[in-house]
């Protein structure tokens, strides 16, 4: 069965010729509402957040988004060479004895971004000799099995305490033999990193000979979060001031990953400015934590009432200050 085509600009709620600005705004908007942090429901929650994760990470990415635009609902057409079985990601690779499809899920993607957006490691293992065996044809060699990859969505509250995630293999049978699948408890220890790869040894794609199998490594995809930005350990958010609060000073409420705070923001705070946070981003190598720092950004009424226009007009006359030289 062909694997189903995602429509991300339906899932966003968006239309196709939507700004940069309005997908990112969309994302937050739903992300908030499904993240399952916050979801009523926990289970439809979660799966709802990782589609919108994924539409984001094609849509939000100029360089997806336009592979994704000029390909469109036939991207099949193209010869890609995965497919989709019972709901699970396959993975087409070549291996000694052929092509291999290995079927994953519980990545936290779909088989579609998978199949047009992943990314199989080519290449066999290294080869040497056969003990016992003469001759120069290709039998004459061990030859270890190719390393599989497949990409692993995780959640910044993940990365934060860790977790336990379980992912299921399955591998095709051959000369009659069974299809055989295996699950795994994969553990994923705090601070984990965007592209860092976990190794599972000896569960890639089985060797010619008495070559050892390769490798199963799955990549990390930090999950895109309707708050925070990452840089290293540390997390970076907007802050939204209303002039008066920028100019009088506030205890200003923010969201962090441990639940909300309290950020105090000094009288004469200017727009573009970064508040810090200390100790509360994401695990260091050395067991500390990064900082969450804050830019603030100045929002301005689009519309005011008639009473607040002329306590506006009022304070343009009282006050001294002039953001702009004389000429």
């Amino acid at each position: 069965m062909a694997v189903k085509f995602q429509d991300y600009y339906e899932t966003l709620g968006v239309a196709r010729s939507a700004t940069a600005e309005e997908i990112k705004l969309a994302f937050r908007k739903l992300a908030r509402l499904y993240h399952p942090d916050v979801a009523k429901n926990k289970v439809t929650g979660e799966a709802k957040f990782k589609e919108i994760n994924e539409a984001y990470e094609v849509l939000g990415d100029p360089d997806k988004r336009k592979r994704y635009d000029e390909l469109g609902p036939n991207w099949q057409d193209s010869g890609s060479g995965s497919s989709n079985t019972g709901g699970a990601t396959r993975r087409r690779t070549q291996s000694p004895g052929g092509e291999t499809d290995f079927e994953f899920s519980g990545t936290g993607f779909s088989d579609f971004f998978e199949s047009f957006f992943g990314g199989g490691r080519d290449g066999f293992g290294s080869r040497r000799p056969s003990a016992g065996r003469t001759g120069g044809d290709e039998a004459a060699f061990d030859q270890q099995g190719q390393d599989v990859e497949a990409d692993l969505l995780v959640t910044l509250e993940e990365v934060l305490r860790g977790s336990l995630r379980k992912v299921t293999l399955r591998r095709p049978g051959n000369n009659g033999n069974a299809d055989r699948t295996n699950t795994y408890q994969v553990r994923l220890p705090a601070g984990v990193r965007e592209g860092q790869r976990i190794r599972l040894a000896g569960q890639g794609n089985t060797g010619l000979g008495t070559g050892p199998a390769g490798d199963l490594y799955l990549r990390v995809r930090l999950a895109r979060h309707p708050d925070f930005s990452v840089q290293a350990a540390d997390l970076y958010c907007d802050l939204n001031l209303a002039p008066w609060e920028a100019v009088l000073g506030v205890q200003a409420k923010i969201p962090t990953l441990d639940g909300k705070t309290t950020l105090r923001v000094p009288a004469g705070t200017a727009a573009g400015r970064k508040l810090r946070l200390r100790g509360l981003g994401l695990p260091r190598e050395d067991s500390t934590r990064g900082d969450i720092y804050a830019t603030v950004r100045i929002q301005i009424p689009v519309t005011v009432t008639a009473e607040e226009s002329a306590l506006w007009e009022k304070l343009s006359v009282l006050s001294p200050f002039k953001p702009r030289a004389d000429p």
